[in-house]
């Protein structure tokens, strides 16, 4: 009988098992729910903030070439393309309530893949399709391979949820991982401050790391402050919190921070560059960082996460090949021809000088004028001495300087 009542026991106990089995991360249908609606935010978000940017920047190249008065804020386009900009950073900022962090940054290959698509529909050059495929090759496997990558971001993300509540954040802020992560990012942040600030070491590498570092905890915070505002509208009120005004202070903090970087980095690098390095090095640390700070492998099985870090190498990977295709910027060198401008004065004028100064901050090799100069800085003049024949002719120089006088 004892023997018979085993079976019934085991076949009782299978339901509680199956029971505990579905609370795991990867059998809540809700949490793929919610991954699946943060990368279409954040998608959605990329893709509107690249068409922004671009109309703006049609903008600004359609004045300057007309003759168009009006500043490029009178425009609709270029209000249209902040519109469209603050829809597109909203649809990024509501993105990282829902989805895991490590799943939202690296999803912003798809402004890179869709600043590529834009400047080849719309190029303005004439082209064969021969050359148009060899010039562009490396833009479209480059694009394949972001969108492959993107793929498996969205499909082996990282898949914990956890309500943002003020106490959760606090618990997270005051963990030994993260404390040990902060003060090891401190560090290094410190030191490579230390070789740009005091060394003058320009290098592309450390300016964006330093905007990595920066970024990776803009991230954290701004994830914290729009996970606390969606709890707040689901009922919860979470905006009374101190942490919840630390965290933005920090936000705004480090994000001001790392635009100034980037300014800086612009003003030294090719944009082509910044792109793939910057998002490379951003997209690591900020992955770091979520890891670190908010758990998002926890209970993840290594399948998962190798597969997570193949579709980030192919992402980076199709980063890489589009920005490298861009052409390099040539530098504008002003140059003007002063025997092309109209009523300018010739530099082989006698007595005049080449271009009379214009009295302003903004001209074009504007010397000063020769009469409030001293004397020692006019040219000498050389006369020609016509040669005679003769005697007296041969002890005369071909040439004579004039002498200063005492006074120069």
């Amino acid at each position: 009988m004892e023997g018979g009542n085993s079976p019934g026991l085991q076949l009782q106990q299978l339901p509680l098992a199956t029971a505990a089995v579905s609370v795991q991360p990867h059998t809540d249908s809700f949490s793929y729910k919610e991954n699946l609606i943060g990368a279409l935010l954040a998608i959605f978000g990329h893709l509107v903030s690249s068409i922004a940017l671009n109309l703006q920047k049609y903008s600004h190249i359609r004045l300057a070439g007309s003759k168009d008065p009006r500043a490029y804020f009178r425009t609709k386009t270029w209000w249209s393309g902040l519109l469209l900009l603050l829809l597109g950073e909203l649809g990024v900022f509501s993105s990282y309530a829902f989805a895991p962090l490590s799943l939202i940054v690296p999803l912003s290959a798809v402004s890179v893949v869709a600043s590529a698509i834009i400047g080849i529909i719309f190029i303005k050059e004439k082209w064969k399709p021969k050359e148009f495929l060899r010039r562009y090759v490396l833009s479209f496997v480059g694009c394949g391979l972001a969108i492959v990558g993107t793929y498996l971001l969205v499909t082996f993300g990282p898949n914990s949820h956890e309500k943002m509540t003020a106490e959760n954040i606090t618990r997270h802020l005051v963990s030994w991982p993260f404390l040990l992560y902060t003060l090891v990012e401190i560090i290094v942040f410190c030191l490579l401050l230390y070789f740009y600030k005091e060394r003058n070491a320009n290098y592309i590498v450390i300016i964006l790391l330093l905007v990595a570092l920066l970024g990776s905890m803009t991230v954290v915070t701004v994830k914290a402050v729009a996970g606390m505002i969606l709890v707040s509208i689901q009922g919860a009120l979470q905006l009374d919190s101190p942490i919840f005004y630390i965290m933005l202070v920090c936000m705004i903090a480090t994000a001001i921070y790392q635009a100034t970087f980037l300014a800086q980095a612009s003003q030294l690098y090719d944009s082509a560059q910044i792109s793939s390095i910057g998002y490379i090095l951003s997209t690591t640390a900020a992955i770091s960082a979520g890891a670190t700070f908010y758990l998002d492998f926890t209970g993840e099985d290594v399948l998962h996460i190798c597969m997570f870090a193949l579709g980030c190498l192919i992402a980076f990977l199709g980063v890489f090949l589009i920005t490298r295709n861009r052409k390099k910027p040539v530098p504008f060198e002003p140059y003007i021809s002063m025997d092309a401008m109209p009523g300018m004065q010739n530099m082989h004028d006698k007595g005049i000088a080449v271009q009379p100064d214009l009295k302003s901050s903004f001209s074009y090799g504007a010397l000063e004028s020769n009469d409030s100069m001293p004397e020692i800085y006019t040219p000498a003049t050389l006369p020609i001495v016509q040669e005679q024949h003769g005697s007296k002719a041969a002890s005369a120089p071909p040439y004579r300087v004039l002498e200063h006088s005492k006074k120069e």
